[in-house]
């Protein structure tokens, strides 16, 4: 017990000692600064919970060990003179760290001296993600970067499939970089920002400046406006969109988190709330806890309810504790607060005394403060405090806010780990991240007007100018597209189909056709594709075929027609000849029938030996009745009759077989004799290919670059050529000839109005590209997605059907077919044959079962003297005599059947008959 008594003494002393020693190396007061605009919504909500954090962290005797955090406020008003001026004010008091500023703007200049002073600066408000660079490493920031912010209005963007937005903002850092930001998030998912215009971020909000900029959005084709300002010029811009009537049904409103931080602090009047409705607003997620309600309730009775906490203020809070736990672990580490007079700017004495610049000091240890406020990992108001590598907070989230009446509804959460849900990002951290497009959601939002539908996001702009769309004028196959001679306008099948669309759409497209080409040849389609993306066309309608090379410059609508490559050449009749009946079957399948043929006969011959006499006898009789037998099936003539079961079956099999060969070889037989054989030189691009003979092609067509890009054909081979009558005459001249061809390549269209009034002429192998006709226009045009769902609502009715009846001509040659092979081949039979081989083989394996079963119960008849010879020689000689021995036929009874003398006479051959009645005669 008293030994347990010094022990204890002993470890107190120590203790004692360690406290002293702590309490000796911290000094009793530390100041920090803070600076920010006092007289705004956000800096009154900071400037109390700053007040009431400093107060808990100088209560809670856990931290800090007796130090005493001395916080002193600045106000800067939004200027960064003024900011730059509190900051070197603060710099004369030695303090440790800086909260603040929440504009971005004055962060950017506070921050240089920041960096010279070696003085962390904490804002819980400046959101340019530009402040993160290695520029400011002394900068730090305590709430989300604007970064994560335009990742989730992209996001929400793209969730609802619009391709273009309009972007307002303030002209400056915060605004500019915020749009910079937006404009890189949206280019990663294909989307773009149409039109951006900076307000004058000066003292006064102009009215005028912003009317003039709504006017211009105004006549915009997009609908979608991301707002990205402040509070004063925020509700500036939408009390005058308001006036032009830019809040109603049809636009739709994305505001960044200054409304949301305002809505969340006042109560705003009931006209204004008016403007914003069906706006959609962003919030930093804060995730809910006890010690967050607990201090909501407590922030109630210190305002009396008058004022609202905004998810800055909780930053705010949550600020003081990161620099406070950041100090505790600086003195844990024998950190002290020692300065050293900052002399970087020289220049004499007198001139640092007129500046003051004596009583500015260098943080001596400023840079283990921020290393240690970099690592700090704790749970505050707002949630985990843990910086990334690149000084970001960890599990960046949003609120997706819709403003609904008087107040603020929640339709989804937006976090940079799962994308949008409606489930809180709390809850999804414990699941493996899925950005999938199918977990992509929100709920139901009312828009602008009051509606549920979801607004087009964009129209046509009213300012008076129509879609220029460019027209090829072709010269050939006039039927696709073609100019109303005396008018502006075009027909033609191309053209029905484009304005049936049109007429489908729920909104009027002006629109003009602009023609493209002299009118000598066909136009360049490459040519006419790379004029929209130039913007000379807003978009081009015709035979234009959908390939790879131009879908990477433009967007394609639903193709209208389907497309492909075929070869065209000349073909020569096929008389029949005197051989005709040769050419149903291919040589190989003539072998493998004959062959079956003979196998049967065998199969058959032997299941029949040794129960039916007509095939018993001499060996040379039983050879020409196996062949006699084999060749009669084929006409079903055969005299034998099969009395063994397995011989019968194998009989059913077969006779089938011949039935389906001599159908099949009847058929062909009949259409080679009576239906005109046709045959060509060419049997399709690949020998095309591999020759060396002229290739036609049509001018302006992009099969001349498939030929000489994809297949790889010289083109010096390629012959271009104009009109069906061309086409014509280069192919009957033929290779040999100057200016002919072997064959023409073309699109499949073209070549069935070609081949419609010339007979003399083929497709020939099959068509080897798949591809079809579209309506082009720039990329991510809005126009296009909707032209093609009218398209698919044509094909759905029968109308694109009609339309293509209307102007095709129907063929007149009644032989108008591909050129093709149509003997048998062995291909075609293989599974009879299999079927008919397998039923034999079995037959013949139960056969053979039967005759070793009576070989094994029959014993011989002179046993030899050595029973291993026996088993050997003995057996096999008996083997075979079983095979050859006479047996009688069953019979259904069970009984041998009985001949009568004229049955028995019947079967005699003529010559046994005619001895037989003499005979009996006699």
């Amino acid at each position: 017990m008293n030994s347990f008594r010094v022990v204890c003494w002993v470890v107190w002393c120590l203790g004692f000692v360690g406290a002293a020693n702590v309490s000796s190396s911290r000094p009793a007061i530390v100041n920090i600064g803070a600076i920010f605009n006092l007289d705004s919504i956000l800096g009154k909500v900071a400037k109390i919970t700053l007040e009431e954090a400093v107060k808990d962290v100088n209560a809670d005797s856990s931290i800090l060990y007796g130090t005493k955090i001395v916080l002193t406020m600045q106000n800067s008003n939004y200027s960064g003179f003024l900011g730059m001026v509190q900051a070197l004010r603060f710099m004369e008091t030695d303090v440790v760290a800086i909260i603040g500023p929440q504009s971005s703007v004055v962060a950017h200049i506070i921050s240089h001296v920041a960096n010279e002073l070696r003085v962390p600066l904490l804002s819980f408000a400046a959101t340019d993600p530009t402040l993160t660079s290695l520029q400011f490493p002394f900068f730090v920031r305590t709430t989300q970067s604007d970064l994560y912010q335009m990742k989730a209005v992209a996001e929400i963007i793209d969730y609802y499939g619009w391709k273009e937005v309009i972007a307002i903002y303030v002209d400056d850092d915060y605004g500019r970089n915020g749009v910079a930001a937006l404009d890189d998030e949206l280019a990663a998912r294909r989307c773009r920002i149409s039109f951006k215009e900076g307000i004058n971020s000066g003292t006064e909000v102009n009215r005028g400046e912003i009317t003039s900029l709504l006017v211009k959005v105004a006549l915009m084709q997009s609908r979608v406006i991301v707002l990205h300002a402040q509070t004063d010029y925020g509700f500036m811009v939408f009390n005058v969109a308001r006036y032009l009537g830019m809040t109603n049904n049809g636009y739709v409103w994305i505001v960044t988190d200054w409304l949301s931080s305002l809505l969340d602090s006042a109560s705003l009047p009931s006209d204004t709330m008016d403007v914003l409705q069906g706006v959609l607003v962003l919030r930093q997620h804060t995730p809910d806890s006890d010690r967050k309600r607990g201090f909501v309730s407590r922030w109630n009775k210190l305002t009396g309810g008058s004022l609202g906490l905004h998810s800055y203020g909780l930053y705010a809070y949550d600020s003081v504790w990161l620099v406070a736990r950041a100090l505790d672990d600086f003195f844990s580490q024998g950190g002290v607060l020692s300065s050293t007079n900052y002399t970087s700017l020289g220049g004499g004495d007198d001139k640092g005394s007129d500046l003051n610049l004596d009583a500015m000091s260098i943080f001596d240890n400023g840079t283990l403060l921020l290393n240690n406020i970099l690592q700090s990992d704790f749970v505050g108001l707002s949630g985990r405090m843990k910086f990334e590598a690149d000084r970001s907070l960890v599990h960046p989230a949003y609120d997706v806010l819709n403003v609904v009446g008087t107040g603020l509804r929640r339709v989804g959460y937006w976090s940079n780990y799962s994308g949008l849900s409606i489930v809180s990002p709390e809850i999804l951290y414990a699941k493996p991240p899925n950005r999938s497009s199918a977990n992509q959601n929100l709920y139901s939002v009312i828009w602008p007007g009051e509606t549920l539908s979801k607004p087009r996001g964009w129209v046509f702009p009213n300012n008076g100018r129509q879609l220029r769309i460019g027209v090829p004028i072709r010269v050939s196959y006039r039927e696709f597209v073609s100019p109303v001679k005396g008018t502006e306008m075009f027909k033609g099948f191309c053209v029905d189909v484009f304005t049936a669309a049109l007429n489908l759409l729920p909104y009027a497209v002006p629109y003009q056709f602009v023609p493209f080409g002299d009118g000598h040849k066909n136009p360049s389609y490459t040519e006419l594709v790379r004029l929209i993306t130039t913007g000379y066309f807003d978009g081009a309608i015709g035979d234009i075929a959908i390939v790879t090379n131009r879908t990477r410059a433009v967007d394609f609508t639903q193709p209208y027609a389907a497309s492909g490559l075929v070869v065209v050449a000349p073909f020569t009749k096929i008389n029949s000849g005197g051989w005709a009946f040769l050419q149903p079957f291919t040589p190989l399948m003539w072998i493998v029938t004959a062959c079956f043929f003979l196998f049967i006969g065998i199969v058959i011959w032997i299941l029949e030996h040794r129960i039916n006499d007509e095939f018993r006898g001499p060996p040379r009789q039983q050879i020409i009745t196996l062949l006699w037998f084999s060749l009669s099936t084929l006409f079903f003539s055969h005299r034998e009759n099969t009395m063994s079961g397995l011989g019968r079956f194998v009989m059913l099999l077969w006779l089938f077989v011949v039935l389906i060969l001599t159908s099949s070889y009847t058929a062909s037989l009949t259409s080679i004799l009576t239906v005109q054989q046709l045959s060509s030189p060419i049997s399709g691009i690949d020998s095309l290919k591999a020759g060396d003979e002229p290739i036609g092609y049509q001018v302006g067509s992009f099969a001349e670059h498939y030929l000489t890009q994809d297949i790889g054909i010289s083109k010096s081979r390629l012959i271009a050529l104009g009109t069906p009558e061309e086409y014509a005459m280069a192919l009957k001249l033929g290779p040999k000839k100057r200016g002919g061809v072997a064959a023409i390549v073309d699109e499949r269209p073209y070549v069935e109005i070609f081949l419609s009034s010339q007979c003399t002429f083929r497709i020939v192998g099959q068509e080897f590209t798949r591809s079809g006709w579209g309506f082009a226009f720039p990329r991510d045009s809005p126009l296009a997605e909707d032209i093609s769902t009218a398209i698919l609502q044509l094909s759905e009715t029968g109308d694109l059907q009609r339309i293509h009846d209307k102007w095709m001509t129907r063929s007149s040659c009644l032989d108008n077919a591909e050129i093709d092979s149509d003997r048998l081949q062995l291909k075609s039979f293989w599974g009879l044959f299999l079927i008919c081989g397998i039923a034999c083989f079995v037959a013949l394996l139960l056969h053979f079962l039967q005759i070793m079963f009576q070989l094994r119960k029959s014993p011989p008849s002179e046993p030899p003297s050595s029973t291993t010879a026996w088993s050997i020689s003995g057996r096999f000689q008996r083997f075979l005599s079983l095979i050859d021995e006479k047996e009688d036929p069953p019979t259904s009874n069970g009984r041998k059947r009985e001949r009568s003398l004229e049955d028995q006479l019947v079967r005699q051959p003529k010559r046994v008959q005619l001895q037989l009645q003499t005979e009996m005669a006699s």
